[in-house]
């Protein structure tokens, strides 16, 4: 099979397509034929040594895949021919960035047949962390009145549906070009963060979302209401912050993703009923995951990207 790895850390020419041989399901996991394979912005620091999660290379990279099963040695889950996708093993390496991937069985969900290979890929890291900080850490429930920052990434556009879905007042930064974009998929309100300070345009949030870090987690305890609550996918670790929010009688939380079944089935759900689409801004061949990654560096999409194979 072929697999994308990487011999140094750096820029997206060390991506690099060799062959290699196929992982072996052991019992619990399932063989998974990939048929697209979504982009994270984690894998771009990643590549370039930004974050020394997977340790030094030669490593592979990826979480995301949709694909059909080849072989369920030893699980109920599924049988050769299902059509399945998720996020295996996150944070460990699941080496995703290849034709073929051995994941437990656990980790994965049927696709609907309402989404694409390439949509359905899409999904589970951003899905799963909107979920986790939304419904897990945040409880966010009818009337609540949400922030979240950076609606028109890959996790903020499916946190607007999410919260909408669970009946909150959705709020949503982005920058102006990203207006309509980001209304589409039903924020009640956009703030252009490029002409707007949101501090000044929002009071009495019950929960933010963050995904941008930075100055904006620190800015973002101007806006909650007594007793509030800030989940960040960026910052979880910051000492400082967390005493900062605590003594202003706040909540902060950090996530940072795991395999989830139950969310899984919950964007599943979601996606049947209507309520839960995926945008992907761009696709591109396995062959030209260094192209794709130079776009992912650029940190300015709408949705996701994709490999397809």
């Amino acid at each position: 099979m072929r697999v994308i790895t990487q011999q140094t850390l750096g820029g997206p020419d060390v991506l690099t397509i060799v062959d290699a041989p196929e992982p072996r399901a052991i019992p619990t996991e399932v063989l998974v034929r990939v048929r697209a394979i979504g982009l994270n912005p984690l894998e771009a620091r990643l590549r370039a040594g930004e974050f020394p999660l997977l340790g030094p290379p030669p490593f592979v990279l990826g979480w995301d895949i949709s694909g059909v099963v080849e072989q369920a040695p030893g699980t109920w889950r599924f049988r050769p021919g299902d059509e399945v996708f998720g996020m295996p093993l996150f944070p460990h390496a699941a080496n995703a960035y290849a034709e073929v991937v051995s994941a437990p069985a656990l980790h994965l969900a049927r696709k609907p047949a309402s989404l694409s290979h390439v949509e359905a890929a899409a999904l589970p890291v951003v899905g799963l962390t909107a979920w986790q900080g939304l419904v897990d850490l945040g409880g966010v429930g009818e009337g609540d009145r949400v922030l979240i920052h950076g609606g028109g990434g890959g996790v903020g556009h499916i946190a607007i549906q999410l919260a909408k879905a669970l009946g909150a007042h959705v709020i949503a930064t982005a920058s102006g070009s990203k207006r309509e974009f980001v209304e589409g998929f039903g924020a009640d309100e956009v703030i252009d963060y490029t002409a707007v300070d949101f501090t000044e345009a929002v009071r009495d949030v019950d929960l933010v979302l963050d995904t941008i870090g930075g100055d904006t987690v620190e800015r973002s305890i101007q806006v909650l209401r007594p007793g509030g609550h800030l989940v960040t996918a960026v910052a979880e670790e910051d000492t400082d912050l967390i005493a900062r929010y605590e003594a202003a009688g706040l909540r902060f939380s950090g996530i940072a993703v795991d395999p989830d079944p139950v969310g899984l089935r919950g964007l599943v759900e979601l996606v049947e009923q209507g309520r839960l689409r995926v945008h992907v801004q761009e696709t591109f061949p396995f062959d030209r995951v260094a192209d794709a990654h130079r776009l992912l560096d650029t940190g300015h999409l709408r949705g996701k990207l994709v490999l397809t194979l």
